[in-house]
């Protein structure tokens, strides 16, 4: 940036009272710091640097200058009609990023807006007026970016036409253009997206695409709904699923390379109204396994969990709804037990994560390889530590309580609300109460919230009256009259969502004596809780208030996951 506009930058900032004389001279003296070091040396760089002020305030400052206009990414999502009337290698070779729609004139953010040669190129490309507008240049940045990561997808002639016939060959639609670019824009999306599932949908006159992001499904895209046969076909082609047969449900599986990273996508087919819905399940298999203290387990409970996983025999549930992370955490935890003098073996259904030096079984109804008779064969082949992926029935319940009373660490997860809901899911199941007491070392219930994005959260006070009117269990000290908590408030970074990312929350039930004899007397799940409460143990509502209280999630997340 030239030294006249960074003179009209400073001076425009003081003018507006957005910093003051004095911070403009430290900010001075930081710019030629970082000029002498990287030789850019940005007035703007150095006062957001120094926190005197945000990119916001120079983007609109710069926009009165050069008579763009300033739009906030934050407040105005891109819409993708606009951006898909360029390609990615036109957005990274002039810095720019169609966002909209102003007066028939086409709204695009540049880094410069006074590039007249490339606002003339663009107008060429596109076909409308430019609009030149300024965001902030970490927005434009992120959203350069994603678009790039993500493809765009410009229709040919063919795509537009009527579809053929019901009865075409569906193997070259499968190969039609559109069908491909969609698919491959679906699929890089949704990886930069950080999705774990990808919900394919057709409708009466459209075909929906949503992302589940951090646990949350989001509307992404929509499409005509002629593209919707050809694309579903282009999957099932990827996933080795029979693409004449659109009346009964199939699965599928494909493995992908992104950006250098390795997807297992598991599809999975639905006859609908419409025509067939597509699931997509997402599995980064180049990411790491995340450790049990990344995942949000709180300190004192995780050494009460590593003392259950030093036993040599018992048994551990791990309990919560579908999609709570449970299998993360068996994960995590094998990941702790596997050292070469100990036989793991594990029986899945599907073997979600491989794992070097772990014996993996894939149970199969199809093939008579249920949980029952795969654990049986299990016990046959001398392991020490033993994961089934879920506990199902009666059968599969009794083996596994006895295996961990034969001498074998058994881990496994059950669908319950809490933790000492479990003991008496296990006696609905039919498993005496004896053996539960006897096997039973220890129980996790857990959920997972999403951790407020860093770039964008806001504090807020609250008075500790209203705080108690609505959470009267949340923990405030004596004589505190107000509590600093944050809430989501939306960006580029994390979508608009306010969130980045999810964290657990756990509960650790320790069964102890007295907890098995209450579990012998047949006492309720409420009477072993409150037990379990008075010999230290941290409810998931505390755990989630503490997370609350740290700033990593909001209570609008708690009330939302935790009924």
């Amino acid at each position: 940036m030239m030294k006249n506009t960074r003179n009209y930058l400073g001076s425009k900032l003081v003018e507006n009272g957005i910093i003051t004389e004095r911070q403009l001279e430290e900010a001075l003296v930081l710019q030629e710091e970082n000029s002498k070091k990287d030789g850019k040396g940005l007035l703007g760089q150095a006062l957001v640097q120094m926190g005197y002020c945000t990119e916001d305030d120079i983007a609109r400052i710069m926009a009165r200058k050069t008579g763009a206009t300033f739009v906030s990414l934050r407040e105005s999502p891109i819409d993708m009609t606009a951006a898909n009337l360029i390609t990615p290698e036109i957005a990274n070779r002039y810095n720019a990023m169609p966002i909209g729609f102003e007066k028939n004139k086409l709204l695009v953010a540049m880094l410069n807006p006074s590039d007249i040669i490339a606002v003339d190129d663009l107008r060429l490309i596109t076909g409308y007026d430019i609009q030149p507008a300024i965001v902030a240049d970490s927005e434009l940045r992120a959203a350069i970016n994603q678009f790039v990561t993500s493809g765009s997808i410009i229709e040919s002639e063919e795509a537009a036409a009527e579809e053929e016939d019901a009865d075409q060959d569906m193997a070259d639609a499968a190969s039609e253009k559109p069908a491909v670019q969609l698919a491959n824009q679906i699929f890089n999306q949704s990886v930069k997206a950080g999705a774990s599932d990808v919900h394919i949908e057709p409708h009466e006159k459209k075909l929906m695409v949503r992302f589940r992001i951090d646990g949350v499904l989001h509307e992404i895209m929509q499409q005509p709904s002629r593209l919707h046969a050809s694309l579903v076909s282009r999957i099932k082609v990827m996933a080795s699923m029979d693409i004449a047969e659109r009346r009964i449900p199939q699965d599928g599986r494909i493995t992908m390379k992104i950006d250098g990273k390795t997807i297992d996508v598991r599809v999975a087919s639905l006859p609908t109204a419409y025509g067939e819905k597509l699931t997509l399940r997402l599995l980064n298999r180049s990411d790491r396994l995340i450790t049990l203290s990344e995942l949000g387990f709180p300190d004192m409970q995780l050494k009460k969990y590593n003392d259950i996983m030093r036993l040599p025999y018992g048994f551990v549930l791990i309990t919560g709804p579908t999609g709570s992370g449970k299998s993360t955490t068996l994960y995590a935890t094998l990941a702790k037990l596997n050292s070469p003098d100990k036989n793991i073996i594990t029986l899945e259904d599907p073997i979600e994560r491989r794992m070097d030096g772990i014996n993996q079984v894939q149970a199969s109804s199809r093939a008579g390889m249920t949980f029952a008779s795969g654990l049986r064969s299990i016990l046959r082949n001398d392991p020490d530590i033993i994961m089934v992926g879920e506990i199902r029935d009666r059968e599969t319940a009794r083996i596994a309580v006895e295996s961990a009373l034969t001498g074998h660490f058994v881990l496994s997860t059950l669908h319950t609300n809490n933790s000492s809901g479990a003991v008496t899911r296990l006696a609905d199941m039919g498993v005496e109460p004896y053996l539960t007491a006897s096997s039973l070392v220890g129980i996790i219930a857990q959920r997972l919230v999403r951790v407020l994005c860093k770039e964008c959260k806001t504090s807020y006070d609250i008075s500790r009256g209203e705080l108690i009117a609505n959470a009267p269990d949340f923990p405030s000290e004596h004589g505190q009259e107000s509590v600093t908590l944050f809430r989501p408030n939306g960006c580029i970074h994390c979508n608009n969502t306010g969130y980045r990312g999810r964290k657990a929350i756990y509960e650790l039930l320790v069964v102890t004596e007295e907890i098995q004899k209450m579990i012998l007397n047949r006492s309720s799940a409420r009477d072993i809780e409150l037990k379990a409460i008075d010999e230290g143990m941290v409810t998931l509502r505390q755990d989630a208030y503490k997370k609350v209280k740290q700033g990593i999630t909001s209570m609008e997340e708690i009330v939302r996951v935790i009924v």
